[in-house]
C-alpha cells in the first residue's frame, strides 16, 4: 500500500523546513554585519544542484523526457519562482530580526502557508466546492496554535547572559559544543 508514503516524504519535508528558519537564522547571527543576500545565494546553489540532479536521477529512473516548454515545466517553473521568492522572503524575515526569533517566525510561515493553501482550493473551485465550515475552524484554530506555539516555545537568552560577546566568539562556542551547543 502506497498511500503512507506521501505523508512519509510530507513529514521529511517538515523536518526540512522546520529546521531551515533556525539554520537561516544562525547564518544571520554569526555574522550580522554581513548582508541576507550571501546566504540567499548559498540557499540558491543549494536548491539548484539540488533540484538538477535529483530531477534528473529521478527522470531517469521513470524513463522521462525533459521538454522544458512542455506544461509541466512551465507549472514548474511558475512553483519553483514562488518557492524561490518565499525563501527570499524568509531570509528577508530572518535578516530584519526574525533570526533572533525562530520559533515565532516559522509557525506563521507554516500557519499562513496551509491557510494559503486552502484559500486557494476555494478559488480554484470557484463555488463548484462544498465548503464545511470545518475549515474555518480549522483556520482560526491554525492561528491559535501559531500563537499558542508561538508564546510556549522555550528559548534560550541572549548567548554568554548577554554580556555583549561578538558573533565570532558566539560561534567558536557553539562549533566547540558550548553553552548553546551543537543544536543552538
Amino acid at each position: 500500500m502506497k498511500n503512507f508514503l506521501p505523508f512519509v516524504f510530507a513529514l521529511g519535508t517538515a523536518l526540512c523546513w522546520g529546521l531551515y528558519g533556525p539554520v537561516l537564522g544562525r547564518a544571520r547571527l554569526v555574522d550580522e554585519s554581513m548582508s541576507p543576500f550571501k546566504p540567499y545565494v548559498g540557499i540558491g546553489i543549494a536548491y539548484l544542484v539540488i533540484a538538477i540532479v535529483g530531477g534528473l536521477i529521478g527522470m531517469r529512473v521513470m524513463g522521462d523526457s525533459f521538454e522544458p516548454t512542455g506544461p509541466s515545466g512551465i507549472w514548474g517553473l511558475y512553483a519553483g519562482t514562488l518557492g524561490a521568492l518565499g525563501a527570499l522572503s524568509l531570509t528577508l524575515a530572518m535578516f530584519s530580526g526574525g533570526a533572533r526569533i525562530p520559533y515565532a517566525v516559522m509557525p506563521v510561515v507554516f500557519g499562513g502557508a496551509v491557510t494559503v493553501t486552502a484559500l486557494y482550493t476555494l478559488y480554484r473551485g470557484r463555488g463548484q466546492l462544498e465548503v464545511s465550515p470545518l475549515l474555518w475552524v480549522g483556520i482560526a484554530g491554525m492561528l491559535i496554535s501559531v500563537v499558542l506555539i508561538t508564546t510556549n516555545t522555550p528559548h534560550p537568552g541572549p548567548p554568554g547572559g548577554g554580556h555583549g560577546e561578538s558573533s565570532e566568539h558566539v560561534a567558536a562556542a557553539e562549533d566547540a559544543g558550548g553553552e548553546n551547543g551543537p543544536a543552538g
